[in-house]
């Protein structure tokens, strides 16, 4: 009886866990991100571009909006174009190099970002890191909607759960 349990639960979680191989859903963050808040940004150096509407932050990069937080070596931002000319009002950021995005308790690391302001999406790729407490996930691309607090990983995902039993 005690084979026959251990036969279902193995197929049960062979099952499982090929299901979430390609991809996996989870939750990001404690809570939403407000859009319409205003973002801060430190770095060692600013270059601006006025012919496209864009700023490149570089060296110890840190951008805060509300509790997110989204660092990087280089961060470009890039602003609302109308009638040829820039807004003001931030439309996306471009993150690259060592990008770690941390919402509340939760972190994620990667090699690149995009943060699209209107939309609260975040795209990150190469070598995606997420912890969560003293859980972590892997893979390839983890795209987040800071409105909802979702997001999905996709590309090989890998997770490791801690059971509690050595911690």
């Amino acid at each position: 009886m005690i084979r026959i349990f251990f036969i279902a639960t193995s197929a049960i979680f062979a099952i499982s866990t090929s299901v979430f191989a390609q991809s996996g859903t989870v939750s990001f963050g404690a809570a939403p991100v407000d859009a319409s808040s205003p973002v801060e940004v430190t770095a060692d150096e600013l270059s601006v571009d006025q012919t496209n509407g864009s700023a490149i932050f570089a060296g110890n990069v840190v951008a805060g909006q509300g509790d997110l937080r989204l660092s990087a070596n280089q961060i470009r931002v890039e602003y609302l174009v109308e009638n040829g000319a820039a807004t003001g009002q931030i439309d996306r950021l471009l993150a690259t190099g060592d990008v770690t995005l941390v919402n509340g308790a939760e972190a994620a690391e990667a090699q690149e970002a995009i943060y699209v302001i209107g939309s609260g999406e975040v795209v990150m790729t190469g070598n995606v890191l997420l912890t969560q407490g003293n859980n972590a996930l892997s893979g390839e691309k983890l795209i987040v909607d800071l409105n909802t607090g979702k997001g999905r990983i996709v590309g090989r995902v890998r997770t490791v759960f801690q059971t509690g039993a050595d911690q």
